[in-house]
Protein backbone atom coordinates (compact mmCIF):
# COMPACT_ATOMS: atom_id res chain seq x y z
CA UNK A 1 0.00 0.00 0.00
CA UNK A 2 1.52 3.35 -1.00
CA UNK A 3 2.21 6.05 1.61
CA UNK A 4 0.43 9.21 1.43
CA UNK A 5 1.28 11.77 2.78
CA UNK A 6 -0.95 14.53 5.38
CA UNK A 7 -2.21 17.37 3.08
CA UNK A 8 -1.53 20.80 4.68
CA UNK A 9 -3.35 21.85 7.42
CA UNK A 10 -4.60 25.54 7.45
CA UNK A 11 -5.40 25.94 11.37
CA UNK A 12 -4.35 27.81 13.74
CA UNK A 13 -1.40 25.78 13.85
CA UNK A 14 -0.27 24.97 10.84
CA UNK A 15 2.65 27.85 9.25
CA UNK A 16 0.50 30.35 8.03
CA UNK A 17 -1.84 30.62 11.14
CA UNK A 18 1.36 31.12 13.24
CA UNK A 19 2.76 34.08 10.76
CA UNK A 20 -0.37 35.42 11.17
CA UNK A 21 -0.64 35.27 14.74
CA UNK A 22 3.03 36.57 15.17
CA UNK A 23 2.39 39.69 12.53
CA UNK A 24 -0.85 40.58 14.60
CA UNK A 25 1.03 40.41 17.90
CA UNK A 26 3.95 42.27 17.00
CA UNK A 27 1.06 45.44 15.59
CA UNK A 28 -0.47 44.76 18.30
CA UNK A 29 2.16 45.19 21.07
CA UNK A 30 3.50 47.91 18.35
CA UNK A 31 -0.23 49.96 18.88
CA UNK A 32 -0.38 49.74 22.49
CA UNK A 33 3.35 50.79 23.14
CA UNK A 34 2.70 53.70 20.34
CA UNK A 35 -0.85 55.16 22.26
CA UNK A 36 0.86 54.60 25.49
CA UNK A 37 3.99 56.54 24.72
CA UNK A 38 1.45 59.17 22.54
CA UNK A 39 -1.02 59.42 25.71
CA UNK A 40 1.52 60.15 28.30
CA UNK A 41 3.30 62.62 26.22
CA UNK A 42 -0.08 64.46 25.43
CA UNK A 43 -1.06 64.77 29.46
CA UNK A 44 1.87 65.61 30.01
CA UNK A 45 2.22 68.36 27.67
CA UNK A 46 -1.39 69.66 28.68
CA UNK A 47 -1.05 69.09 32.28
CA UNK A 48 2.48 71.18 31.64
CA UNK A 49 0.31 74.13 30.06
CA UNK A 50 -2.62 74.40 33.21
CA UNK A 51 0.56 74.45 35.28
CA UNK A 52 2.58 76.96 33.65
CA UNK A 53 -0.91 79.04 33.84
CA UNK A 54 -1.43 78.61 37.31
CA UNK A 55 2.45 79.07 38.03
CA UNK A 56 2.36 82.55 36.33
CA UNK A 57 -1.00 83.59 38.31
CA UNK A 58 0.68 82.60 41.36
CA UNK A 59 3.57 84.15 40.64
CA UNK A 60 2.01 87.31 39.31
CA UNK A 61 -0.12 87.67 42.75
CA UNK A 62 2.82 86.60 44.98
CA UNK A 63 4.82 89.42 43.36
CA UNK A 64 2.58 92.48 43.64
CA UNK A 65 2.09 92.36 47.51
CA UNK A 66 -1.79 92.61 46.82
CA UNK A 67 -3.77 92.64 49.92
CA UNK A 68 -7.32 91.25 50.24
CA UNK A 69 -8.30 94.76 50.99
CA UNK A 70 -6.84 96.14 47.77
CA UNK A 71 -8.60 92.79 46.07
CA UNK A 72 -12.28 94.08 47.78
CA UNK A 73 -11.75 97.53 46.52
CA UNK A 74 -13.65 98.75 43.59
CA UNK A 75 -10.41 98.68 40.89
CA UNK A 76 -9.95 95.49 41.47
CA UNK A 77 -14.01 94.18 41.33
CA UNK A 78 -14.24 94.25 37.77
CA UNK A 79 -10.94 91.43 37.73
CA UNK A 80 -12.09 89.37 40.50
CA UNK A 81 -15.38 89.17 39.64
CA UNK A 82 -14.81 88.34 35.52
CA UNK A 83 -11.56 86.64 36.46
CA UNK A 84 -11.43 84.46 39.77
CA UNK A 85 -14.98 85.05 41.43
CA UNK A 86 -16.59 82.23 40.15
CA UNK A 87 -20.83 83.31 39.65
CA UNK A 88 -22.64 82.13 42.56
CA UNK A 89 -25.64 80.80 40.55
CA UNK A 90 -22.89 78.05 38.20
CA UNK A 91 -23.56 74.80 38.34
CA UNK A 92 -21.41 72.06 39.03
CA UNK A 93 -20.77 70.80 35.39
CA UNK A 94 -20.17 74.24 34.59
CA UNK A 95 -17.86 75.18 37.76
CA UNK A 96 -15.82 72.20 36.59
CA UNK A 97 -14.73 73.59 33.75
CA UNK A 98 -13.90 77.24 35.22
CA UNK A 99 -10.68 77.74 37.59
CA UNK A 100 -11.78 78.46 41.09
CA UNK A 101 -10.58 81.08 42.99
CA UNK A 102 -10.55 81.76 47.30
CA UNK A 103 -8.69 83.64 49.96
CA UNK A 104 -7.65 81.54 52.83
CA UNK A 105 -6.09 82.80 56.17
CA UNK A 106 -3.25 81.49 57.38
CA UNK A 107 -4.90 78.37 58.94
CA UNK A 108 -6.79 77.54 56.12
CA UNK A 109 -9.87 78.76 56.37
CA UNK A 110 -11.58 80.55 53.48
CA UNK A 111 -12.52 83.93 53.96
CA UNK A 112 -14.96 86.60 52.21
CA UNK A 113 -14.44 88.50 49.33
CA UNK A 114 -16.47 91.35 48.73
CA UNK A 115 -18.96 90.59 51.27
CA UNK A 116 -19.68 87.45 49.69
CA UNK A 117 -19.88 84.49 51.94
CA UNK A 118 -16.90 81.41 50.56
CA UNK A 119 -19.02 78.99 48.15
CA UNK A 120 -19.05 75.69 48.22
CA UNK A 121 -16.48 75.73 45.15
CA UNK A 122 -14.04 78.02 47.52
CA UNK A 123 -14.50 75.90 50.68
CA UNK A 124 -14.20 72.42 49.09
CA UNK A 125 -10.88 73.87 47.64
CA UNK A 126 -9.85 75.22 51.09
CA UNK A 127 -10.21 71.85 52.60
CA UNK A 128 -8.70 70.02 49.63
CA UNK A 129 -5.33 72.17 49.69
CA UNK A 130 -4.74 71.45 53.56
CA UNK A 131 -2.02 73.40 54.54
CA UNK A 132 -1.73 76.77 52.83
CA UNK A 133 1.73 77.55 53.78
CA UNK A 134 3.26 73.93 52.17
CA UNK A 135 1.25 74.66 48.93
CA UNK A 136 2.57 78.05 48.64
CA UNK A 137 6.21 76.85 49.33
CA UNK A 138 5.73 73.83 47.04
CA UNK A 139 7.26 74.71 43.60
CA UNK A 140 4.45 72.32 41.47
CA UNK A 141 0.62 72.41 41.63
CA UNK A 142 -1.02 69.40 43.92
CA UNK A 143 -4.09 67.31 42.04
CA UNK A 144 -6.85 68.10 44.34
CA UNK A 145 -10.42 66.62 43.79
CA UNK A 146 -13.41 68.96 44.97
CA UNK A 147 -16.65 67.40 44.31
CA UNK A 148 -15.73 64.59 42.39
CA UNK A 149 -13.73 66.92 39.75
CA UNK A 150 -9.97 66.75 39.34
CA UNK A 151 -8.39 70.10 39.83
CA UNK A 152 -4.79 71.04 40.04
CA UNK A 153 -3.97 73.70 42.79
CA UNK A 154 -1.52 76.06 44.05
CA UNK A 155 -1.01 79.07 46.55
CA UNK A 156 0.24 82.52 46.89
CA UNK A 157 0.81 84.58 49.89
CA UNK A 158 -0.84 88.21 49.65
CA UNK A 159 0.85 90.78 50.83
CA UNK A 160 -1.07 90.56 54.18
CA UNK A 161 -0.41 87.33 55.21
CA UNK A 162 -3.26 85.45 53.62
CA UNK A 163 -2.83 83.37 50.97
CA UNK A 164 -4.53 83.26 47.60
CA UNK A 165 -5.32 79.79 46.27
CA UNK A 166 -6.00 78.72 42.66
CA UNK A 167 -7.13 75.28 41.25
CA UNK A 168 -7.44 74.87 37.37
CA UNK A 169 -9.99 71.80 36.06
CA UNK A 170 -8.34 68.84 34.60
CA UNK A 171 -11.03 66.68 33.79
CA UNK A 172 -11.41 67.99 30.52
CA UNK A 173 -8.24 67.12 29.95
CA UNK A 174 -8.50 63.75 31.36
CA UNK A 175 -11.66 63.37 29.06
CA UNK A 176 -10.04 64.48 25.93
CA UNK A 177 -6.73 61.96 26.50
CA UNK A 178 -9.87 58.91 27.02
CA UNK A 179 -11.26 60.00 23.64
CA UNK A 180 -7.42 59.63 22.32
CA UNK A 181 -7.22 56.24 23.92
CA UNK A 182 -10.33 55.15 22.55
CA UNK A 183 -10.00 56.53 18.84
CA UNK A 184 -6.22 54.99 18.74
CA UNK A 185 -7.91 51.44 20.31
CA UNK A 186 -10.83 51.65 17.56
CA UNK A 187 -8.26 52.67 14.59
CA UNK A 188 -5.89 50.50 16.26
CA UNK A 189 -8.15 47.17 15.94
CA UNK A 190 -9.03 48.13 12.36
CA UNK A 191 -5.07 48.27 11.55
CA UNK A 192 -5.11 44.43 13.28
CA UNK A 193 -8.09 43.22 11.04
CA UNK A 194 -7.09 44.64 7.70
CA UNK A 195 -3.17 43.33 8.90
CA UNK A 196 -4.52 39.49 9.41
CA UNK A 197 -6.62 39.87 6.20
CA UNK A 198 -3.25 40.62 4.23
CA UNK A 199 -0.99 38.80 6.24
CA UNK A 200 -3.44 35.96 5.19
CA UNK A 201 -3.40 36.71 1.80
CA UNK A 202 0.06 37.10 1.44
CA UNK A 203 1.52 34.17 3.39
CA UNK A 204 -1.17 32.23 1.13
CA UNK A 205 0.26 33.13 -1.87
CA UNK A 206 3.96 32.99 -0.49
CA UNK A 207 3.09 29.39 0.95
CA UNK A 208 1.44 28.16 -2.86
CA UNK A 209 5.38 27.01 -3.55
CA UNK A 210 5.55 24.91 -0.16
CA UNK A 211 1.93 23.27 -1.29
CA UNK A 212 2.95 22.70 -4.51
CA UNK A 213 6.12 20.49 -2.70
CA UNK A 214 3.78 18.42 -0.47
CA UNK A 215 1.41 17.77 -3.46
CA UNK A 216 4.14 16.83 -5.31
CA UNK A 217 5.42 14.68 -2.72
CA UNK A 218 2.01 13.21 -2.11
CA UNK A 219 2.49 12.03 -5.84
CA UNK A 220 5.66 10.84 -5.62
CA UNK A 221 4.85 8.87 -2.45
CA UNK A 222 1.88 7.00 -4.51
CA UNK A 223 4.38 5.88 -7.26
CA UNK A 224 4.52 9.07 -9.49
CA UNK A 225 8.46 9.49 -10.08
CA UNK A 226 7.85 12.11 -12.81
CA UNK A 227 6.17 14.96 -10.64
CA UNK A 228 8.09 17.74 -10.07
CA UNK A 229 7.65 21.20 -8.07
CA UNK A 230 6.45 23.70 -10.29
CA UNK A 231 8.43 27.45 -10.70
CA UNK A 232 6.53 30.36 -9.03
CA UNK A 233 6.56 33.45 -10.52
CA UNK A 234 6.23 34.86 -6.93
CA UNK A 235 8.29 32.78 -4.76
CA UNK A 236 10.92 34.01 -2.79
CA UNK A 237 14.94 33.08 -3.10
CA UNK A 238 14.63 30.64 -0.23
CA UNK A 239 11.69 28.62 -1.57
CA UNK A 240 13.28 28.84 -4.84
CA UNK A 241 16.23 27.54 -3.69
CA UNK A 242 14.44 24.58 -1.58
CA UNK A 243 12.21 24.25 -4.50
CA UNK A 244 15.27 23.20 -6.79
CA UNK A 245 17.40 21.57 -4.13
CA UNK A 246 14.00 19.10 -4.30
CA UNK A 247 13.47 18.96 -7.36
CA UNK A 248 17.56 17.77 -7.90
CA UNK A 249 17.05 15.35 -5.11
CA UNK A 250 13.74 13.78 -7.00
CA UNK A 251 15.90 13.96 -10.03
CA UNK A 252 18.55 11.82 -8.08
CA UNK A 253 15.81 9.31 -6.40
CA UNK A 254 14.37 8.57 -9.91
CA UNK A 255 17.61 8.13 -11.63
CA UNK A 256 18.64 5.79 -8.66
CA UNK A 257 14.76 4.07 -8.56
CA UNK A 258 14.97 4.01 -12.60
CA UNK A 259 18.54 2.31 -12.11
CA UNK A 260 17.66 -0.01 -9.26
CA UNK A 261 14.73 -1.61 -11.39
CA UNK A 262 17.35 -1.45 -14.77
CA UNK A 263 20.23 -3.51 -12.31
CA UNK A 264 17.47 -5.99 -11.37
CA UNK A 265 15.46 -6.87 -14.22
CA UNK A 266 19.01 -7.02 -15.66
CA UNK A 267 20.13 -9.40 -13.00
CA UNK A 268 16.92 -11.61 -13.50
CA UNK A 269 17.91 -11.41 -17.53
CA UNK A 270 21.59 -12.45 -16.55
CA UNK A 271 20.79 -15.27 -14.54
CA UNK A 272 18.31 -16.82 -16.61
CA UNK A 273 20.79 -16.59 -19.81
CA UNK A 274 23.29 -18.06 -17.34
CA UNK A 275 20.76 -21.29 -16.32
CA UNK A 276 20.36 -21.39 -19.87
CA UNK A 277 23.96 -21.35 -21.11
CA UNK A 278 25.22 -23.65 -18.73
CA UNK A 279 22.18 -26.33 -18.71
CA UNK A 280 23.29 -26.87 -22.60
CA UNK A 281 26.44 -28.67 -21.79
CA UNK A 282 25.52 -29.63 -18.25
CA UNK A 283 22.52 -31.80 -20.43
CA UNK A 284 25.23 -33.14 -22.88
CA UNK A 285 27.33 -34.38 -20.01
CA UNK A 286 24.52 -35.80 -18.22
CA UNK A 287 23.56 -37.63 -20.87
CA UNK A 288 26.57 -39.23 -22.18
CA UNK A 289 27.53 -40.19 -18.50
CA UNK A 290 24.30 -41.64 -18.39
CA UNK A 291 24.73 -43.94 -21.96
CA UNK A 292 27.69 -45.02 -20.34
CA UNK A 293 26.09 -45.66 -16.72
CA UNK A 294 23.18 -48.17 -18.87
CA UNK A 295 26.27 -50.01 -20.71
CA UNK A 296 25.41 -48.39 -23.86
CA UNK A 297 28.60 -47.36 -25.11
CA UNK A 298 30.34 -50.90 -25.66
CA UNK A 299 31.99 -49.81 -28.94
CA UNK A 300 35.72 -48.39 -27.63
CA UNK A 301 35.04 -45.78 -30.23
CA UNK A 302 32.18 -44.55 -29.24
CA UNK A 303 33.33 -44.40 -25.79
CA UNK A 304 35.98 -42.42 -27.16
CA UNK A 305 33.71 -40.28 -28.86
CA UNK A 306 31.19 -39.47 -25.85
CA UNK A 307 34.55 -38.93 -23.29
CA UNK A 308 35.94 -36.12 -25.77
CA UNK A 309 32.31 -34.49 -25.93
CA UNK A 310 32.13 -34.39 -22.31
CA UNK A 311 35.50 -32.88 -22.18
CA UNK A 312 34.25 -30.58 -24.76
CA UNK A 313 31.24 -29.34 -23.44
CA UNK A 314 33.36 -29.37 -19.46
CA UNK A 315 35.84 -26.93 -21.36
CA UNK A 316 33.02 -24.84 -23.29
CA UNK A 317 31.38 -24.83 -19.49
CA UNK A 318 34.49 -23.82 -17.98
CA UNK A 319 34.97 -20.92 -20.44
CA UNK A 320 31.91 -20.11 -19.72
CA UNK A 321 32.33 -20.12 -15.84
CA UNK A 322 35.26 -18.17 -16.38
CA UNK A 323 34.11 -15.07 -18.17
CA UNK A 324 30.99 -14.56 -15.79
CA UNK A 325 33.22 -14.61 -12.99
CA UNK A 326 35.38 -12.00 -14.79
CA UNK A 327 32.42 -10.17 -15.42
CA UNK A 328 31.88 -10.42 -11.87
CA UNK A 329 34.91 -8.68 -10.63
CA UNK A 330 34.84 -6.15 -13.33
CA UNK A 331 31.09 -5.07 -11.64
CA UNK A 332 32.80 -4.86 -8.59
CA UNK A 333 35.08 -2.29 -9.78
CA UNK A 334 38.15 -4.33 -9.20
CA UNK A 335 42.19 -2.47 -8.32
CA UNK A 336 43.81 -3.01 -11.62
CA UNK A 337 47.66 -3.11 -11.55
CA UNK A 338 48.64 -0.59 -13.95
CA UNK A 339 52.45 0.39 -15.28
CA UNK A 340 53.34 1.42 -18.65
CA UNK A 341 52.64 -1.58 -20.79
CA UNK A 342 53.63 -1.78 -25.10
CA UNK A 343 50.38 -1.51 -26.68
CA UNK A 344 52.25 -1.84 -30.12
CA UNK A 345 53.44 -4.92 -28.91
CA UNK A 346 50.40 -6.76 -27.81
CA UNK A 347 48.60 -5.72 -30.97
CA UNK A 348 51.52 -7.40 -32.54
CA UNK A 349 51.16 -10.76 -30.69
CA UNK A 350 47.66 -11.00 -30.84
CA UNK A 351 47.91 -10.11 -35.18
CA UNK A 352 50.65 -13.72 -34.68
CA UNK A 353 48.12 -15.45 -32.90
CA UNK A 354 45.86 -14.95 -35.29
CA UNK A 355 48.28 -15.68 -37.91
CA UNK A 356 48.99 -19.60 -35.92
CA UNK A 357 45.50 -20.02 -36.00
CA UNK A 358 43.80 -18.94 -38.65
CA UNK A 359 46.81 -19.62 -41.61
CA UNK A 360 44.62 -18.44 -44.56
CA UNK A 361 43.32 -15.47 -42.95
CA UNK A 362 45.09 -12.40 -44.15
CA UNK A 363 45.77 -9.44 -41.07
CA UNK A 364 47.10 -6.48 -41.68
CA UNK A 365 48.78 -4.64 -38.65
CA UNK A 366 49.51 -0.96 -37.99
CA UNK A 367 51.27 -0.92 -34.97
CA UNK A 368 54.94 0.32 -35.54
CA UNK A 369 57.52 0.71 -33.22
CA UNK A 370 56.51 1.43 -29.69
CA UNK A 371 53.35 3.08 -27.92
CA UNK A 372 53.05 3.43 -23.83
CA UNK A 373 49.57 3.72 -22.36
CA UNK A 374 49.48 3.33 -18.35
CA UNK A 375 47.31 0.50 -18.05
CA UNK A 376 46.85 -3.21 -16.97
CA UNK A 377 48.52 -5.72 -18.91
CA UNK A 378 46.68 -8.44 -18.41
CA UNK A 379 43.30 -6.62 -19.20
CA UNK A 380 44.28 -5.12 -22.23
CA UNK A 381 45.38 -8.67 -23.59
CA UNK A 382 41.57 -10.02 -22.58
CA UNK A 383 40.63 -6.88 -24.84
CA UNK A 384 42.47 -8.01 -27.83
CA UNK A 385 42.25 -11.41 -27.09
CA UNK A 386 38.30 -11.22 -26.92
CA UNK A 387 38.35 -8.90 -30.53
CA UNK A 388 40.41 -11.31 -32.73
CA UNK A 389 38.25 -14.05 -31.10
CA UNK A 390 34.89 -12.14 -32.19
CA UNK A 391 36.66 -11.88 -35.54
CA UNK A 392 37.78 -15.73 -35.91
CA UNK A 393 34.05 -17.24 -34.76
CA UNK A 394 31.71 -14.64 -36.36
CA UNK A 395 33.16 -13.77 -39.72
CA UNK A 396 34.85 -16.50 -42.28
CA UNK A 397 38.29 -17.44 -42.38
CA UNK A 398 39.29 -15.96 -45.46
CA UNK A 399 37.96 -12.00 -44.10
CA UNK A 400 40.80 -9.99 -44.26
CA UNK A 401 41.12 -8.24 -40.45
CA UNK A 402 43.14 -5.31 -39.89
CA UNK A 403 44.44 -4.63 -36.32
CA UNK A 404 45.70 -0.63 -35.79
CA UNK A 405 46.63 1.76 -32.61
CA UNK A 406 47.50 5.15 -32.58
CA UNK A 407 48.30 8.50 -30.40
CA UNK A 408 45.83 11.16 -31.26
CA UNK A 409 44.91 14.53 -28.88
CA UNK A 410 46.12 13.06 -25.70
CA UNK A 411 43.90 9.51 -26.40
CA UNK A 412 45.01 6.20 -27.75
CA UNK A 413 43.05 4.51 -29.88
CA UNK A 414 43.01 1.26 -30.61
CA UNK A 415 40.93 -0.39 -33.47
CA UNK A 416 40.17 -4.00 -34.78
CA UNK A 417 38.85 -4.12 -38.45
CA UNK A 418 37.14 -6.50 -40.16
CA UNK A 419 35.24 -6.97 -43.78
CA UNK A 420 32.91 -9.46 -42.93
CA UNK A 421 28.92 -9.43 -43.25
CA UNK A 422 28.68 -6.40 -40.59
CA UNK A 423 25.60 -6.05 -38.54
CA UNK A 424 21.98 -4.34 -39.11
CA UNK A 425 21.51 -1.09 -36.45
CA UNK A 426 19.09 -2.79 -34.27
CA UNK A 427 21.82 -5.79 -33.15
CA UNK A 428 24.82 -3.12 -33.60
CA UNK A 429 23.13 -0.98 -30.33
CA UNK A 430 22.99 -4.63 -28.14
CA UNK A 431 26.57 -6.19 -29.28
CA UNK A 432 28.00 -5.03 -25.75
CA UNK A 433 24.64 -6.43 -23.78
CA UNK A 434 26.01 -10.09 -22.07
CA UNK A 435 24.61 -13.16 -23.93
CA UNK A 436 24.45 -11.59 -26.82
CA UNK A 437 24.63 -13.22 -29.84
CA UNK A 438 23.05 -12.55 -33.54
CA UNK A 439 20.72 -14.91 -34.82
CA UNK A 440 21.84 -16.96 -32.16
CA UNK A 441 25.52 -17.59 -33.53
CA UNK A 442 28.80 -19.45 -31.74
CA UNK A 443 30.10 -17.89 -28.47
CA UNK A 444 28.91 -17.04 -25.12
CA UNK A 445 27.86 -13.75 -25.79
CA UNK A 446 30.05 -12.30 -23.31
CA UNK A 447 33.10 -11.31 -25.23
CA UNK A 448 32.43 -7.84 -25.83
CA UNK A 449 30.25 -7.08 -23.22
CA UNK A 450 33.78 -8.12 -20.77
CA UNK A 451 35.85 -6.22 -22.98
CA UNK A 452 33.49 -3.03 -22.22
CA UNK A 453 34.07 -3.71 -18.97
CA UNK A 454 37.70 -3.54 -19.07
CA UNK A 455 37.87 -0.61 -21.23
CA UNK A 456 35.68 1.29 -18.45
CA UNK A 457 37.59 0.11 -15.79
CA UNK A 458 40.78 1.73 -17.23
CA UNK A 459 38.80 5.22 -17.61
CA UNK A 460 38.15 4.39 -21.78
CA UNK A 461 34.87 3.95 -23.95
CA UNK A 462 34.04 1.24 -26.80
CA UNK A 463 32.50 2.13 -30.25
CA UNK A 464 31.61 0.21 -33.28
CA UNK A 465 31.12 0.92 -36.72
CA UNK A 466 28.90 -1.60 -38.72
CA UNK A 467 26.37 -1.40 -41.67
CA UNK A 468 24.80 -4.88 -43.46
CA UNK A 469 27.71 -6.20 -45.83
CA UNK A 470 30.55 -3.45 -44.28
CA UNK A 471 31.98 -5.49 -42.03
CA UNK A 472 32.53 -4.73 -38.24
CA UNK A 473 34.71 -2.13 -36.52
CA UNK A 474 35.65 -1.89 -32.79
CA UNK A 475 37.32 1.31 -31.43
CA UNK A 476 38.90 1.28 -28.12
CA UNK A 477 40.03 4.89 -26.85
CA UNK A 478 41.95 4.78 -23.86
CA UNK A 479 43.57 8.03 -21.81
CA UNK A 480 47.57 8.28 -22.98
CA UNK A 481 48.91 8.25 -19.59
CA UNK A 482 52.35 7.26 -19.23
CA UNK A 483 54.08 7.19 -15.60
CA UNK A 484 57.90 8.45 -15.39
CA UNK A 485 60.47 6.67 -14.37
CA UNK A 486 58.83 3.72 -16.04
Amino acid sequence: MKARLPRCRHGIHSLRGKLTLANVALLAIGIVAATAVSVMGMRYYLLDQIDSELLKTRDSLGGSQITLREIDSLSMLGFVRDRLMPAQQESSDERSTETVFAVVDRRGEPISILGFDPTEAQQSLAEAAGEPRALAADSEPHDVTLDGSTYRATAARLGDGSYALLAAPTDVLHQGVAKAVRLDLAIGTLLLALLACLTMFSVRRRMRPLEDMVETSSAIAEGDLTRRVPSSREATLEVEQLRVALNSMLHQVESAYRTREQSAAQLRSFVADASHELRTPLSAIRGYLQLYDKGMLSDPDDRKRAWARVLAETDRMGRLVDELLTLARLDQQPELRFRNVDLSRLVRDAAEDLRVQQPGRPVEVAAEGSLLVRADESGLRQVLGNLVANVRTHTPAEVPVRLGVEREDGVVRLCVADEGPGLHADDATRVFDRFFRVGGGAGSGLGLAIVQGVVRAHGGEVTVRTAPGEGLAVTVTLPARVSEGQ
